[in-house]
């Protein structure tokens, strides 16, 4: 075999494999990875009955904190708030997702009946007193509406700030994201919190970001696709020959857009393997990714999931 032909970027000799490539354009950020000709059909495995149940939780987690912290950045949801109980706490589960519908519906009715993105995730409180939620919302609304929408308690709620000089609010709504993505990300990883069950996180209806899939022959093809698309070069870019650990095949991750002075924009990712388009985790097990923007407050780690189911 050539060298050429032993490079994973060369060009490719089966036109049925080839590197595919999602992009989601409103939050500037995308990854793709190289699919060979020959590809496993993966069967279903029902709930609870993976036979590495660890190993499932962390690569479903990864998918919901992708979808998350790209749902954030898409709808520039860069104010971060929280909601507390008063008194002992509430450690219903259910009713903490009843009482945070209401809170958005009244919240709706109060700022003029229009539909708003917003995002939230259930938190339980190490002190145990119970559950609190962590919401993100991309417009100013005045602190007494929150209040009154919330009689359970107590609320704060800041714009993402202290950034660089420059900074745009794609770049806060990065930030805000991220943090929402790494409360969702302990929901997988904490047996209790586990209980939560479907109900790790929910978002706004009607406000998905589009998506955008492209093909091609190479890693440098679908990445001047995709910044052809957006009229622009990514500012930061990962891909899995960076890695010693990584096992999956080749792997790509980009960002555009944003604060080029702050790097990634500083979406803030949660440590561990990370996940390809096939959906395979690519870092062996209790090992770290090498992503150059590991640890919080900077790049998202590329936890890509599936370009045909996402």
């Amino acid at each position: 075999m050539s060298s050429q032909s032993s490079h994973p970027f060369a060009p490719l000799a089966r036109p049925d494999a080839g590197w595919s490539f999602t992009l989601v354009p409103a939050a500037g950020e995308g990854g793709g990875s190289f699919r060979t000709s020959l590809r496993r059909k993966p069967a279903y495995v029902a709930r609870g009955q993976a036979s590495d149940p660890e190993r499932a939780a962390a690569e479903a987690a990864r998918r919901a904190r992708t979808r998350l912290r790209r749902y954030c950045a898409a709808n520039v949801l860069n104010r971060l708030g929280t909601l507390t109980y008063r008194g002992e706490g509430n450690h219903d589960p259910a009713l903490i997702r009843d009482h945070l519908g209401l809170f958005f519906r009244d919240l709706r009715g109060r700022l003029g009946g229009d539909a708003f993105p917003y995002a939230w995730v259930p938190e339980w409180h190490k002190s145990g007193h119970g559950l609190h939620a962590h919401f993100a919302v991309g417009r100013f609304i005045k602190r007494s509406m929150i209040e009154a929408a919330w009689p359970h308690g107590f609320i704060s709620i800041k714009l993402m700030g202290n950034l660089p000089v420059g900074s745009t609010p794609l770049s806060e709504a990065r930030i805000a994201g991220g943090y929402l993505a790494k409360y969702v990300a302990k929901t997988f990883a904490d047996p209790v919190a586990r209980d939560l069950g479907a109900h790790r996180y929910d978002v706004a209806e009607g406000f998905q970001p589009d998506r955008l899939r492209f093909t091609g022959t190479s890693r440098e093809d679908v990445l001047a696709q995709a910044s052809a698309h957006l009229s622009a070069s990514p500012h930061s870019v990962w891909d899995s020959a960076e890695s010693e650990d990584w096992q999956g095949p080749p792997t790509v991750w980009a960002q555009w857009g944003g604060d080029d002075a702050h790097g990634s924009g500083g979406a803030g990712c949660v440590g561990g393997a990370v996940v390809c388009s096939s959906g395979r985790s690519g870092a062996r097990a209790g090992s770290r990714s090498t992503h150059p923007c590991e640890g919080a407050g900077s790049a998202p780690a590329p936890d890509h999931y599936s370009t045909h189911t996402g």
